[in-house]
């Protein structure tokens, strides 16, 4: 980070952290065009992040696995093929006109193979060798007793505890001693002794293996971005988050567990949810640090209409939502919160941000709705529904997409996106109509 971060007010390192995103320096652009194009998509992203009117409507949808099944290949070999998955995220933004040039997102296979990874099946494992994506696997994995744990020593209970639930490859992890315990000389020996263990250092060796295969991958995988940004394409750099009660309740009680926590033990819970919304601010300004980074996305899985009540949004779900997302705003961070399902009985409660701090993607909430209660104050995006992508016509995608711009544009702040990540089955003459809508109606006057 730069020597003076320390001393820059929010807003400053907001500027900052733009201004690393729309930066040419070291690009080798094909041309002066590129150069050119390159430096209005910057703005536009800025201005419309910064709810101010753009030159028009930006364009940026989630694609998930369209590009490989685009390129005519199936999920599982994307997965297992650096060089494919490279080569069908190049084909995909060479053949469309988004604003964002996607880069390829699937799984690293090998690296999951590396890890005997449980908690999710893909291609091959637990799913079809042709199946398309990947699909979550819910358990408990942390019992109700293990809170204390959690509370008390987090680091320690997901290295000899939840890691070896979830990954095979870390099951001697188990073994192994807290390194808290390490205090002095005579403590040293007895705490390393495990690593003697053949189980252990199998373990070990994995790991290093899994470094070797990424670092093979992203060399392959990068060479798309670069080529974006040589185009003309600048490239957000962002990285994944979660709210402190989706993390809990998704990966570790599973819904049923965390479900009953909020009758059983609601104060245990609100301890945890404390303790993981300073793990998430943490690990989440750390991470888009090391990569000069802008966007942190949350799905917010269990937040929705009708999942649980108004009072137990505002009790266990919002407090340590908004403490994390303030916690990202004041290191310049934009945070992304894709409302999955549903978000329009909590419009009202959510608008508490500093104007141009947050971007909502909405799934399926009203954007009428939406743009009255946020859009004075926050970026908006999203709710061009998945099954018109898939089933509609160019014209009926255009004239949906036409009313979207009618009715949030206005003033800046809008991003004409897809309300969800899967869009498979989308034909390329609809996302180009997506294009055409925002160029042909959402030009703001100068």
């Amino acid at each position: 980070m730069d020597s003076d971060w320390t001393t820059l007010s929010r807003e400053a390192k907001r500027a900052r952290r733009f201004e690393w995103y729309s930066s040419t320096d070291g690009i080798r652009f094909d041309s002066p065009e590129a150069e050119r194009a390159y430096r209005v998509r910057a703005k536009r992203m800025i201005d419309v992040y910064n709810v101010s009117e753009p030159d028009r409507v930006p364009v940026a949808l989630p694609t998930g696995s369209l590009p490989v099944e685009y390129a005519g290949i199936d999920y599982g070999t994307a997965m297992y093929d650096a060089e494919k998955a490279a080569q069908a995220w190049l084909k995909f933004n060479l053949e469309t006109d988004l604003d964002a040039f996607a880069a390829p997102n699937v799984p690293v296979g090998k690296m999951l193979d590396l890890l005997d990874y449980r908690l999710y099946r893909w291609p091959g494992h637990g799913m079809a060798k042709d199946g398309m994506g990947y699909q979550f696997v819910e358990a408990e994995y942390m019992t109700a007793e293990e809170y204390d744990a959690l509370i008390h020593d987090p680091s320690d209970f997901w290295l000899r505890t939840y890691l070896p639930r979830v990954f095979g490859t870390f099951e001697p992890f188990r073994m192994l001693q807290s390194f808290t315990a390490v205090t002095e000389l005579p403590m040293v020996t007895p705490h390393f002794l495990p690593y003697t263990r053949p189980e252990v250092q199998a373990s070990l060796q994995k790991l290093i293996d899994i470094g070797k295969t990424l670092a093979s991958w992203t060399q392959v995988v990068s060479t798309v971005g670069r080529r974006g940004r040589e185009l003309g394409f600048p490239a957000l750099a962002s990285c994944y988050a979660k709210a402190p009660f989706d993390t809990i309740g998704d990966t570790l009680r599973g819904t049923k567990g965390i479900m009953l926590d909020m009758r059983r033990r609601p104060e245990k819970l609100l301890e945890a949810l404390d303790v993981v919304a300073q793990i998430t601010i943490d690990v989440t300004v750390a991470t888009l640090n090391a990569s000069k980074g802008q966007i942190a996305l949350f799905p917010l899985h269990k937040g929705a209409d009708g999942w649980m009540s108004e009072k137990q949004f505002e009790t266990f779900y919002w407090p340590t939502l908004k403490r994390v997302v303030d916690g990202l705003i004041e290191e310049g961070i934009m945070p992304t919160l894709f409302a999955e399902g549903g978000f329009e009985t909590r419009l009202a409660l959510v608008n508490e941000f500093p104007k141009g701090a947050v971007n909502w993607l909405f799934d399926r909430t009203d954007m009428g709705k939406a743009k009255k209660a946020l859009g004075d104050r926050c970026c908006i995006s999203g709710n061009v529904p998945a099954s018109l992508m898939v089933t509609g016509s160019p014209k009926e995608v255009k004239d949906y997409c036409r009313k979207l711009i009618e009715l949030c544009s206005e003033g800046g702040g809008f991003i004409l996106a897809a309300g969800t990540n899967s869009i498979e089955g989308t034909r390329i003459e609809n996302l180009r109509a997506m294009v055409e809508a925002a160029a042909e109606f959402g030009v703001y006057a100068k």
